[in-house]
């Protein structure tokens, strides 16, 4: 997997205490490598990092990105040999609440790593995640590729495309002619899958109130979005760290990581299907809908990733159907206590592996 590249390698996540930050320390454990992370807080109740225990194997430091001159002591410290960039404020709905907390996270926090990254004296790969988020959504029936005007009416994605500027303006000015350092940025739809428990997210929020046989009321349930498995991205993550540790011509580049635009689907799609694995007999009722919300949200969002084919030879694994199932059905172990969280996430990653094996992924040999 990953032509072993991982393994025995000092590798760096920043916001490892988070949903993805949690499924890639898991996954890189078992591909061996030894996992540190860099967190402000774990940043929900229950939470993954901790209902996993995840901290036994992840060599963990909280320190805030906000502030340059402790992070940037701390990666010097660590002096990666991959380093993982998510530490962010993940949530559309907050950004309205704290604008200036989330731009000062999601975009100063990253030119802090950044700068703390172009530092570093030992050799190091980079990879620095966004959001789809990023671009300057029109409401258009294509993918978005990643030459496409960034921005966007939220602070939330203003601060994401603010994010990919930065990290363009970095590579150019202080990265591109080191030797020791390669980096690229990568940018993923709308992720779900288990573990997730932040607030103001569709598949949390419903899982949280199904655990307690309530109804969950829908806001926007014709919006469609690239659902995908964390593991799809996680996958494109670490598949663009193997091709810049190997040295493919990939240096400063930025890629898309989403499902097959036919796969893109509405919210009542995706709870629908999630929802038939919680309850087979009365999916329907587990959900209504409600107005809209009080502030703008894209209602049409969709990622090119022909880019990510091409050059990663990268591709999705699971159909939209695997996706639910994986997705319902470690949030059904986990609320009914049935077995431990950790082997069972552990023997996800495995399945999916499979699956992608026999899709024949490159990623997997």
């Amino acid at each position: 997997m990953f032509s072993n590249i991982y393994h025995n390698k000092k590798v760096l996540i920043t916001g490892n205490t988070g949903f993805k930050g949690s499924w890639l320390s898991i996954w890189l454990n078992q591909l061996g490598a030894k996992v540190y992370g860099i967190s402000n807080e774990v940043p929900t109740v229950p939470s993954i990092f901790e209902e996993l225990s995840l901290a036994l194997f992840v060599e963990y430091k909280e320190i805030d990105i906000r502030n340059a001159k402790e992070l940037a002591a701390a990666i010097a410290d660590i002096a990666p040999d991959f380093l993982f960039h998510l530490a962010a404020q993940p949530i559309v709905g907050l950004s309205y609440e704290d604008p200036l907390g989330t731009i000062a996270t999601n975009t100063q926090g990253t030119a802090h790593v950044l700068d703390a990254f172009r530092n570093l004296n030992n050799d190091c790969v980079g990879v620095f995640i966004t959001s789809d988020k990023c671009y300057e959504n029109v409401e258009w029936n294509y993918g978005y590729r990643e030459t496409d005007h960034l921005g966007g009416k939220d602070i939330y994605s203003a601060s994401k495309g603010a994010c990919e500027i930065i990290i363009h303006g970095y590579f150019h000015s202080f990265i591109k002619h080191k030797k020791n350092l390669k980096m690229a940025s990568t940018r993923a739809g709308n992720v779900i899958g288990g573990g997730d428990w932040a607030d103001r997210r569709l598949v949390a929020d419903c899982f949280r109130a199904w655990s307690k046989g309530e109804s969950v009321e829908i806001r926007s349930p014709r919006s469609t979005r690239p659902w995908q498995h964390v593991l799809e991205p996680l996958g494109g993550y670490l598949r663009t760290g193997q091709a810049l540790y190997e040295g493919k011509n990939i240096n400063g580049e930025a890629y898309n990581f989403g499902p097959p635009s036919e796969h893109t689907h509405t919210v009542q799609e995706i709870l629908e299907a999630i929802g038939s694995f919680w309850d087979k007999t009365s999916s329907k009722q587990l959900f209504t809908m409600a107005e809209a919300p009080g502030f703008h949200e894209a209602g049409l969002l969709k990622l090119n990733c022909d880019k990510a084919v091409a050059d990663l030879q990268w591709r999705p694994a699971l159909s939209f159907q695997q996706t639910a199932r994986f997705t319902a059905e470690w949030y059904l172990n986990f609320y009914n206590k049935s077995v431990n969280m950790l082997p069972f996430t552990q023997q996800q990653i495995q399945e999916y592996f499979k699956i992608a094996t026999e899709k024949g992924v490159l990623w997997t040999q």
